[in-house]
């Protein structure tokens, strides 16, 4: 479809030129990406196949950078995210209502995760989903408790990051230390003749892309979407108990639960714990049947 066309818009050439480039391509409004799209759904039209890649090029570099701290060359996760997006595009159906950014953030992630794990020779494709989770969640869980140092953590740490992400307290340290160095620095020049700093063409974190927005505010739309459907295929008591102990920002005791029902704490526990995984069944199977990717 469009690979020809992002072949010469490759970051082999240069991220600092590349970076500089696909900010001339234009977002695309909402009707105009419709009908772009319907064109490629129903005639294959290659200029259309096109423009939706060229559009979201923006949002794959974003995502893209989230995942710089691997040791892995950022021109080549970029490449990977393109080839997801590409696949994004040639599945999208306009039809079902979500913008293609929405669908196709799904499919960046996916292609560059699957790219850092043939890429990392500890971590196999054989591992469990939890340690697929630990290893692109690791460095986010530290920073959240402020673990930020070389080395080993503090076993408190590791005992809280294992519990955070179920997994074992070894996996944690093992994996911090395949984790460990190799970073180069962001204050690194892009050439040895030039003044800008590789930092310099980072996505701006603070202050979020229009693409970015849209994507996230998409993404939201989609998963209360999800939720909402799969509440209604709980029972009343159970599609209350869950709401009382997992979607409120103050929870409800089991106490409390087990006072107004007339049964016992551990009752309301079993209950809650049933209702959430046919929760979680009813939105994977949801996503799947609508053609989503949905994160571990």
């Amino acid at each position: 479809m469009a690979a020809n066309a992002l072949a010469v818009m490759s970051p082999e050439g240069g991220l600092s030129r590349y970076l500089s480039e696909i900010r001339k391509f234009p977002m695309l409004a909402k009707d105009e990406e419709f009908m772009l799209a319907k064109r490629w759904q129903e005639h294959e039209d290659p200029e259309a196949a096109h423009r939706l890649v060229t559009s979201h090029l923006r949002l794959v570099a974003k995502i893209a950078m989230g995942y710089r701290g691997y040791g892995l060359p950022i021109g080549e996760v970029i490449s990977e995210g393109n080839v997801g997006l590409m696949q994004a595009v040639k599945k999208f159906d306009p039809d079902r209502g979500f913008r293609l950014a929405t669908y196709a953030m799904w499919w960046i992630r996916a292609s560059i995760q699957e790219y850092i794990l043939r890429s990392w020779s500890l971590v196999k494709m054989g591992t469990t989903a939890a340690q697929k989770k630990l290893f692109f969640n690791l460095r986010k869980a530290k920073s959240e408790i402020a673990a930020l140092g070389e080395g080993d953590m503090h076993p408190d740490q590791v005992s809280q990051i294992a519990t955070k992400l179920g997994v074992l307290n070894e996996e944690v340290i093992s994996m911090n230390r395949r984790l460990s160095g190799g970073d180069a620095s962001l204050n690194s020049p892009l050439r040895s003749d030039s003044e800008s700093e590789w930092q310099d063409w980072l996505v701006d974190d603070v202050t979020p892309s229009q693409e970015t927005v849209v994507a996230e505010t998409q993404e939201k739309t989609l998963r209360m979407g999800l939720l909402e459907e799969a509440m209604t295929e709980l029972t009343d008591r159970e599609r209350h108990i869950l709401t009382e102990r997992r979607l409120k920002d103050d929870p409800t005791t089991l106490e409390e639960l087990a006072s107004e029902y007339g049964v016992s704490r551990e009752r309301v526990r079993q209950i809650e714990v049933r209702a959430f995984e046919k929760l979680q069944k009813s939105m994977r199977q949801a996503a799947e049947d609508r053609n989503l990717l949905v994160d571990a």
